[in-house]
Formats: structure tokens, C-alpha cells, sequence
């Protein structure tokens, strides 16, 4: 599933790889990359919004996941991961998650999407209820958080993009000096934390008109062609340094620190463009007017 700063210390380098390793679900970005997402929405959203989402929040209880707090946006981004553990209640989202297409196949928005059980049209569905005043808080609120996290998770290159790998939950990948690890997981985890940690500028603060026009536009199939198109170009052409479609690929690579300073402005730009996206989807939202109607494409 975004130039760098110097690298940090090599003992302050391997923490954080170290810590990419901790047993954890696997989610985009993480945690930590989620919950930025989160942040860079809050602070680009229109007062109204952000008064309108105060006050959603305010119904958390009647959610009945108290394991999973749902305190704040921060909070939303990343419940959708926190309740699917719970698999008797909320095992019927893991598909919502992603919609993968082969990176050596032509991208094809209405593939992979039976039923609408995929990333994109969850994306549309749940931004649709959240916009509907006539529902209960409570739904609303569900819908929100399920909107706000999708959209982080598409913007993860392998939420849309993969070599039949499970996108590259497969592949057995070193980070740097850290081994067996896998290129889902460092693209969840220790390159979106050293994306965040390593910006010339803070990333979370309120953006221009003129970076919103730049990071911002689109649909949910819009982004899910970039992560694909990203996926494709970048990550598994880096990892093993040859096109992808040539041949098959090895289950076992490794990142160089020269591929991991190359992948964080990519990093970076995908976690930017998650957050004032998900500013706007949170506006349109919230505004006065129709209903959104979601795309025609499943």
C-alpha cells in the first residue's frame, strides 16, 4: 500500500525498524500512519465539520465496542482494524479493506468488488450513510469511522496492487538490517513511521489551496489506480530491482537503504494525499445539499 532527512542515528534506525516488527493486525499504514491521516483531516476540515464530527462522537456507547475506543477522528481511523478482531461480530469486513488487482494485469475499477465488499465502494457507501442526517447517530458514527480508515487504507500501495501475494503479505523481506519481516507489513508499519518522522515541514497543519488543489482530487477508483499503478512501478520494481512482469519473483528479498530513502517521499505524498482527501469526503459530508451518490461502476 510518498527529499527525505539524513537517516536517523544507526540505534535510533533500528528501533524503529525493530518496532515495525512487533507483533501486531496487519493494517495500512498502522497505527501511527492511520492516526496521522486522522490528524491531517482534523486540521484541514471546515469548523462546521469539525463541530459536526465533535458531536457524533459523542454517541461512542451506543456502539458497544468499549475495547475499541471511538473518542475521536484519531480514534476512527483506526477502529475498523481494532473491532474486526472480534471475527463473530465484524468478520464480514475483511474484504472491505482492500481491492486488489494483479499488477501485470490491466487495472479494471469494477473487478474484485462482488456485492460491494471492497475498499472503493465501502469508501462510497459509508461516506453516503455518514451524510444522511436522517439515520441514527450511532450508524453515522459507524460509517464514519469506517470511511475515514478505508481511505487510508487505500492509499496504501498494496491495498490495490499485488504479484498473487496476498498484497506482499507473502514476501519475505528484510528492512534495511532488519530480517523476516514482510513488504506489506514494512509498508504498514516502519517506512510510513519513518515517512512521518523524517518531513522537511510538519505534516500535520493546515494546507494550502494550492497543496489541497495538488494532494487532493478524485474519486475512490481514482485512488485505487494510483496505489495499483504505484504498486506496479515502484514498490515490487524496487524490491526486486526488475520488472515485475518478466518473470516470476523470488518469496524472499530485500530493501536497501537506497530503496528505503527512494520509497519515503512516495510514502509521504500517499499519507498527505489520505489526509486532505479525507478532509474533503468529511465537507461534502457534512454540507447542506443532496445526498452523494456513489459511483456506477460495480
Amino acid at each position: 500500500m510518498n527529499g527525505a532527512k539524513a537517516f536517523f542515528g544507526l540505534f535510533a534506525a533500528l528501533a524503529l525498524m525493530v518496532s515495525g516488527m512487533l507483533p501486531a493486525p496487519v493494517m495500512a499504514w498502522g497505527g501511527y500512519g492511520h492516526r496521522t491521516t486522522g490528524e491531517i483531516a482534523l486540521a484541514n476540515v471546515k469548523p462546521e465539520t469539525r463541530a459536526a464530527i465533535e458531536r457524533l462522537l459523542l454517541n461512542e456507547q451506543a456502539l458497544g465496542t468499549p475495547e475499541c475506543p471511538l473518542a475521536s477522528l484519531q480514534d476512527a481511523t483506526v477502529w475498523p482494524d481494532c473491532v474486526r478482531r472480534t471475527r463473530w461480530r465484524w468478520g464480514y469486513t475483511a474484504a472491505w479493506h482492500y481491492r486488489t488487482t494483479p499488477i501485470c494485469e490491466a487495472y479494471n475499477p469494477r473487478a474484485n468488488c462482488s456485492g460491494g465488499n471492497c475498499v472503493t465502494a465501502q469508501i462510497e457507501r459509508n461516506q453516503r450513510l455518514l451524510a444522511d442526517e436522517s439515520l441514527p447517530a450511532p450508524i453515522r458514527l459507524e460509517a464514519l469511522a469506517f470511511m475515514v480508515h478505508f481511505v487510508g487504507d487505500i492509499h496504501q500501495p498494496l491495498h490495490s496492487g499485488d504479484k498473487d501475494d496476498r498484497g506482499g503479505n507473502d514476501r519475505r523481506t528484510a528492512y534495511g538490517i532488519v530480517p523476516n519481516m514482510n513488504m506489506h507489513w514494512i509498508w504498514d508499519g516502519a517506512l510510513a513511521e519513518r515517512a512521518i518522522t523524517s518531513t522537511d515541514g510538519p505534516m500535520v497543519r493546515a494546507y494550502s489551496a494550492e497543496e489541497r488543489a495538488e494532494y487532493g482530487g478524485g474519486t475512490a477508483a481514482d485512488w485505487g489506480r494510483e496505489s495499483w499503478q504505484t504498486a506496479r512501478d515502484f514498490v515490487y520494481r524496487t524490491a526486486f530491482d526488475t520488472d515485475p512482469c518478466a518473470s516470476e519473483l523470488p518469496n524472499e528479498t530485500a530493501l536497501t537503504q537506497e530503496d528505503i530513502v527512494e520509497a519515503v517521499p512516495i510514502a509521504q505524498r500517499r499519507i498527505r494525499q489520505a489526509g486532505l482527501r479525507m478532509a474533503a469526503l468529511l465537507d461534502d459530508a457534512f454540507a447542506p445539499g443532496p445526498l452523494p451518490e456513489p459511483e456506477r461502476s460495480r
